[in-house]
C-alpha cells in the first residue's frame, strides 16, 4: 500500500506522489486524504490534490431559471448506480474541447469499476427511454463525495444527474460536493475555489461526522 504524505508538505505544488497502483485500499486512502490519481501519458502514476479545489456549497448552487424550467418538465429518467460501468466508459469516450486523449484509462476503469462493487465509487444516470443520455459517477470519501466526471449526448443531461446527486446528497445530510478542478459550467452554477488546507478541513470535518451517503437509510 502507498504510504500517502500530508498533502500540506507536498514538495511539488500539486503533485503530492508518484507511483504505486490503483488497488482499492490505495484508493481510498488517497480519498481519504484529500487525493485523487491523475494519470499522465510517459509518467508513473500521479497523485494530485490541488493547491486550488474546486467546491460546490449547496447554499450557494445557482440554477439557471432556462435548467429550472427544463428539470419541471423531466425529460429524462434519473436513476443511481444503475449503469457504473455505462457511465464511466462514456466519460472516457466524450470528446472534450481542452483535452487531447482521456486520463480514464483502461487501468482506471477497472480500478474504479471494482471500487464501485465494494461500495465507494457510485454513479447517476440520466436515460431517454432506456438510452443512457447522460451521467457522472464520482467517489464516496468516507462521508465526502469527490465528483471525478461526466458526460451527456442530449441537452442538459449531465447538469440533470449533477441537480440529483446535489438533492440525494443534501438528503443525506452533506452540505458541499468536491468538484476538484473548476469549469466555467461548474462556476456559472455557483462553484468556487478554495486553499488546500481548507480543502481537507471541511473533509476533515465531513469524514467526522461519518454521513451515511448512498447505503440504505436506518
Amino acid at each position: 500500500m502507498i504510504n500517502f504524505p500530508d498533502p500540506r508538505d507536498a514538495p511539488f505544488g500539486d503533485i503530492v506522489a508518484v507511483g504505486g497502483n490503483l488497488h482499492p485500499l490505495n484508493l481510498q486512502r488517497a480519498y481519504a486524504r484529500g487525493i485523487f490519481p491523475w494519470p499522465i501519458e510517459g509518467w508513473p502514476l500521479t497523485w494530485f490534490s490541488p493547491q486550488e479545489r474546486a467546491v460546490i456549497e449547496f447554499e450557494n448552487l445557482k440554477v439557471p431559471r432556462s435548467l429550472s424550467k427544463v428539470r419541471r418538465r423531466a425529460p429524462y429518467r434519473i436513476t443511481i448506480d444503475a449503469a457504473f460501468p455505462e457511465v464511466i466508459l462514456a466519460c472516457a469516450r466524450v470528446k472534450r474541447a481542452d483535452e487531447q486523449g482521456t486520463w480514464i484509462t483502461p487501468d482506471m476503469f477497472r480500478a474504479y469499476c471494482r471500487l464501485h462493487e465494494l461500495g465507494h465509487a457510485h454513479s447517476v444516470e440520466a436515460w431517454e427511454n432506456d438510452v443512457l443520455v447522460g451521467g457522472l459517477y464520482g467517489v464516496d470519501a468516507g462521508g465526502a463525495f469527490a465528483g471525478e466526471s461526466m458526460f451527456y449526448l442530449r441537452p442538459n443531461a449531465s447538469k440533470l444527474a449533477l441537480l440529483h446527486l446535489i438533492e440525494h446528497l443534501s438528503g443525506r445530510g452533506l452540505d458541499w460536493l468536491d468538484i476538484q478542478v473548476m469549469t466555467p459550467h461548474m462556476r456559472a452554477l455557483g462553484a468556487r475555489t478554495v486553499t488546500r488546507c481548507e480543502f481537507l478541513e471541511r473533509l476533515a470535518a465531513a469524514r467526522a461526522r461519518s454521513l451515511n451517503l448512498f447505503g440504505a437509510e436506518s
